[in-house]
């Protein structure tokens, strides 16, 4: 599938490490407050329920994960500041990007994402800037485990698909994203991940080494600072020039 968001794949090849452990539990502490905000109840709260899911599989320790649930629902003395709020920029080479972000201070947020996209020689832009470029898909993605899975993603419902090396991932639309989990798991299929995203609707290719370097460093950055959820981009960058 062409458009795809390489830095989703990027990341989740590298997988994470010890040294942004801390950093990941805080970013999956505060998904859980917010969507603790619906309900307590993982049951009755899907939203929630996929969050400490991912909590989970991230052997987030549970007093963590029942803490912020507490915080959220509004149920612990310690009441959550969380905001959500949605950044937009350009990264060198003219690359888009978009962040979501979790935060209990807004200044403090923008103020850190300004600089860093400068450090790399981009800029953090306003409302809509490049938000255009991109079009909301559900997206799960599903390791391999038989060399047939095609025709079962098809047969599920989804809308396209594309072999990511390690893994699968399977594109719906945003409504029929928990219908075609649900169908895939009947089949037998583990879903490693589930979730909403966004699509680029065309990419814009980095041929150039140090152009490259300074876009995967500015990734890099935001997905370091634990104010930042969920990072999309457009840009296309070979797999010989990732390697260098």
């Amino acid at each position: 599938m062409s458009g795809h968001s390489k830095w989703s794949t990027i990341k989740r090849k590298k997988g994470a490490t010890d040294a942004k452990r801390s950093a990941e539990f805080t970013r999956i502490a505060r998904v859980i407050e917010v969507a603790a905000r619906f309900g307590a109840d993982p049951e009755m709260n899907p939203r929630l329920k996929l969050a400490v899911q991912k909590a989970r599989g991230s052997n987030m320790p549970m007093a963590n994960i029942e803490k912020s649930v507490r915080k959220g629902a509004g149920l612990d003395a310690d009441k959550s500041q969380i905001e959500e709020a949605t950044y937009e920029g350009l990264a060198p080479g003219n690359v888009a990007v978009v962040i979501r972000a979790l935060t209990d201070n807004r200044n403090r947020t923008v103020s850190e994402l300004r600089n860093l996209f400068a450090k790399a020689g981009g800029s953090l832009g306003s409302s809509g800037a490049v938000a255009w470029q991109f079009k909301e898909r559900g997206l799960l993605v599903i390791p391999k485990s038989s060399s047939d899975m095609e025709m079962k993603f098809i047969d599920a419902g989804a809308e396209d698909f594309q072999d990511a090396g390690d893994a699968w991932e399977v594109y719906t639309p945003p409504k029929d994203l928990a219908q075609v989990r649900q169908r895939l798991v009947s089949d037998g299929i583990q879903v490693q991940e589930d979730k909403l995203t966004l699509m680029p609707t065309t990419t814009v290719e980095v041929t150039d080494p140090t152009t490259a370097k300074k876009v995967l460093g500015l990734m890099e950055a935001l997905d370091d600072n634990p104010d930042v959820s969920e990072v999309f981009t457009n840009f296309d960058i070979a797999d010989n020039l990732l390697g260098e």
